[in-house]
């Protein structure tokens, strides 16, 4: 069964809209707000500041996140180039293939960040702000800029190995 025209243009409009807001936003916090915020604020303005744009962002990059996987998925089996499930036998699947173990990366990179690093960080300036000591605050700040540029970097090889498998 051929996928209607309408529905493809859909997914590929939705799928340009998530990926703009997914690695627009991981752009503008890893480059633009964090740094800025990190020399600006005081460990429990940082914190406060930490907690309140996980609060507004993490539902937005979840819903970006399934958005992308399933109009990705629409576009895949729309395209001429894919024979089937790991049909690798063309420059496009190639292409496609590493895309998707980059994205993966990339949401099991998020997982951590959300659930683990930037709890954690959050507790340890709240235990610094009250006078406490916290160990290890260094080493998750030194992981959550990493990390945050590491996410930034394989959106933008998604980016790139979509350019490939558009241009084969």
């Amino acid at each position: 069964m051929t996928t209607p025209v309408w529905a493809l243009t859909l997914a590929y409009w939705l799928h340009m809209l998530a990926t703009v807001v997914w690695i627009g936003g991981l752009a503008a916090l890893s480059i633009l707000v964090l740094p800025a915020a990190r020399a600006a604020l005081d460990l429990q303005a940082y914190s406060s500041l930490l907690e309140h744009l996980q609060k507004r962002l993490d539902p937005l990059g979840w819903f970006c996140l399934a958005l992308l996987a399933g109009t990705g998925m629409l576009q895949m089996s729309a395209n001429p180039n894919y024979h089937g499930f790991l049909a690798i036998d063309n420059r496009w699947a190639v292409a496609i293939l590493v895309k998707h173990l980059v994205f993966i990366a990339m949401i099991g990179l998020s997982v951590y960040m959300t659930w683990w690093l930037l709890p954690g960080l959050r507790r340890a300036a709240l235990r610094q702000a009250r006078g406490q000591d916290a160990p290890g605050a260094g080493g998750m700040h030194r992981q959550e800029w990493l990390l945050m540029r590491l996410n930034l970097v394989l959106g933008v090889l998604i980016l790139a190995l979509t350019a490939i498998a558009r241009a084969a």
